[in-house]
């Protein structure tokens, strides 16, 4: 539940009875947006899956990379929350939080769902092929090798935003990390670390070319 001050809780492990998916979260979100003409952060964070870290790395993610990500300076916001995001994985808490000037900041409803519409496909397609396999690459050490990663990558988004759509590559390393997180599958945890380092190699290319 949450609290005044922002704070979600969420636990590391996902029981085998969860039903965890993108398609979920995404209705998690539409129904917080349903009747209001914005939303701000604080409820954004609210309608999260309250099981597992993953949908705190994937949902801001795929918002990024939807049209919403096209509003300038949006990518760098994103890359912060989730940056804050991935800072209290690494340090274990079971609570999620955003600093209240962050949490009160709104988003338009109708934008939203736009957005939601928009990563349909996407959803439907991470939650036919994506499912638990390996799943002990998801825990532990992996976990806050994961998080570590999505807290460099972040980094890359500010210089990123500078070039059109190249902040995609970051934040779909990113959205891979909280995927396999939520559904706790290892193989696309492996996946997500080759996105990393593909994404290491075009910044390079980019700002070295």
């Amino acid at each position: 539940m949450s609290d005044v001050t922002g704070e979600v809780r969420s636990g590391q492990v996902i029981e085998p009875h969860d039903e965890a998916s993108v398609g979920k979260t995404l209705d998690e979100l539409n129904d917080a947006a349903e009747g209001k003409p914005s939303l701000n952060l604080r409820s954004i964070v609210r309608a999260f899956d309250t099981r597992s870290y993953g949908p705190f790395l994937l949902l801001p993610a795929l918002l990024e990379i939807s049209p919403i990500g096209g509003i300038p300076g949006v990518p760098t916001v994103i890359a912060i929350i989730i940056a804050l995001f991935a800072m209290q994985i690494l340090a274990g808490r079971q609570t999620m939080w955003l600093p209240g000037f962050l949490a009160r900041q709104t988003l338009s409803s109708r934008k939203l769902r736009i957005a939601t519409d928009k990563l349909r496909p996407i959803a439907r397609f991470l939650d036919r092929w994506f499912h638990g396999r390996l799943a002990w690459l998801t825990e532990g050490v992996f976990l806050k090798g994961a998080a570590l990663a999505c807290l460099a990558l972040t980094l890359t988004v500010p210089p990123l935003e500078l070039v059109p759509f190249a902040s995609t590559a970051p934040m779909a390393a990113i959205a891979a990390f909280g995927l396999a997180m939520m559904v706790r599958d290892g193989a696309l945890m492996i996946l997500a670390y080759a996105l990393t380092i593909l994404t290491a190699v075009i910044g390079l290319t980019i700002w070295l070319g």
